[in-house]
């Protein structure tokens, strides 16, 4: 035994004395690594080395990484969200239908001229809209592009890029997202279209099983083959892995699924030599399941939720843009005032990418009647105002909101 301890502490005394050597060498830092040999080498003929450092083919250029990083900049700048008005055609049918309105290309675009012209007011709330494809090319009814009316109110212009989930074979019901064929190009022409940022959203369910590994891994990758599509396109990604509130989880058992769901998303990210700092990040709060019969009070889903993120989010991400996740619009925006006011370091900007829950009042007092404009955006504004406030950790409830404001907007397995 004795002999053993000494061979054991002779070998790692000789590999101390290498590293020690290595390192104290004349002029180290100029030395070749011993594995992937030196710039020339490394570089010659554009081969990746055969050491075990990637490199990043093709780099993005320091200009093209400032763009980026100023445009994620813009879009959660102090006080500032996202309106996201992306709902696909099928998805804004419900909405239309449930105020018994007729889904026709008009009304849709009516509805959209709604939020998008509503007055000044909004102005420092809202720093991006995230448009449909239908929508992008949309105009005012004195012809203005609705891109053009957003970057007038200082806004910047987003489009949903992904077509949509798909099962995911080998899983028990779990899903993946598609629409990578063609990205590329796309992406190309919805930024000479004025898009300078995207939205992808992947689903994940907890259950008793789920999520799978597989199904966690399959949606990292794909939020990464899609993030590095689009900076290589100069378009900012708005990575978004949704776990959906569906089912009677509790707080904790959601924040561990996020905690993992997320720290595989970063490492995806990583691996497909994604620049953070071009990039935001769309993700559930951490709350309870919609059947979960125990309450959490607004405080302990704000620490859990950053808890999640402190532990896996890298600092050098620019911003967190939440999902509301079917919670009522006064609810997201409580919520969102404690994840703010939460006493954590928190070094990202934190901030909303509401659909529903900036839109629901103002959907309801429209009505589908174009006499009554003026009144539903009055309730958009209320909203962008009460999420301007709380992303700043200053939103304080009057106690009074309307009746639309507090229900809960969850859709069981929503699709967007």
């Amino acid at each position: 035994m004795a002999e053993r301890l000494q061979e054991g502490s002779g070998f790692y005394m000789t590999r101390l004395s290498m590293a020690l050597a290595y390192c104290i060498a004349p002029d180290a830092s100029t030395q070749p690594h011993p594995q992937l040999g030196n710039t020339q080498q490394q570089t010659e003929l554009g081969k990746e080395p055969t050491g075990t450092m990637p490199y990043q083919y093709p780099a993005l250029t320091p200009e093209q990484k400032k763009e980026l990083s100023d445009i994620a900049h813009r879009i959660v700048a102090p006080g500032k969200g996202i309106l996201a008005a992306d709902e696909s055609t099928g998805s804004i049918a419900k909405r239309l239908q449930s105020i018994g309105t007729e889904n026709t290309e008009e009304n849709r675009r009516f509805y959209r001229q709604l939020l998008l012209t509503a007055d000044d007011r909004v102005n420092p709330c809202i720093g991006g809209v995230i448009l449909f494809h239908e929508t992008l090319y949309q105009k005012t009814d004195d012809g203005r592009p609705f891109p053009q009316v957003i970057k007038s109110k200082g806004g910047v212009v987003g489009i949903k890029v992904d077509k949509g989930v798909v099962p995911l074979a080998g899983t028990n019901g779990e899903t993946t997202t598609q629409g990578l064929d063609g990205l590329s190009e796309r992406c190309a022409q919805y930024k000479k279209d004025g898009a300078d940022f995207a939205k992808w959203r992947c689903v994940l369910k907890i259950g008793e099983h789920t999520p799978s590994a597989l199904a966690i891994m399959e949606n990292a990758n794909v939020l990464a083959r899609y993030a590095s599509i689009c900076q290589q396109n100069g378009i900012v990604p708005i990575v978004e892995p949704e776990i959906l509130p569906d089912g009677d989880h509790d707080l904790k058992r959601c924040q561990y699924v996020t905690e993992k769901v997320l720290a595989a998303v970063y490492k995806a990210l990583s691996d497909h030599h994604i620049y953070l700092e071009g990039t935001l990040l769309k993700p559930n709060m951490v709350t309870p399941g919609h059947a979960c019969t125990q309450k959490y009070s607004h405080e302990e889903i704000a620490m859990a939720t950053v808890t999640a993120l402190r532990r896996t989010v890298p600092p050098a991400v620019t911003g967190i843009t939440f999902l509301s996740g079917g919670q009522s619009e006064e609810e997201a925006s409580i919520n969102l005032n404690a994840i703010n006011k939460c006493p954590l370091l928190k070094p990202w900007a934190l901030t909303f990418s509401y659909g529903r829950a900036l839109q629901a009042s103002a959907l309801k007092a429209w009505g589908g009647k174009k006499e009554n404009l003026k009144a539903a955006q009055e309730e958009y504004i209320k909203r962008a105002l009460a999420n301007s406030l709380a992303c700043q950790g200053k939103y304080t409830p009057s106690g009074q909101a309307g009746a639309a404001a507090s229900e809960s907007l969850f859709i069981s397995n929503h699709a967007y």
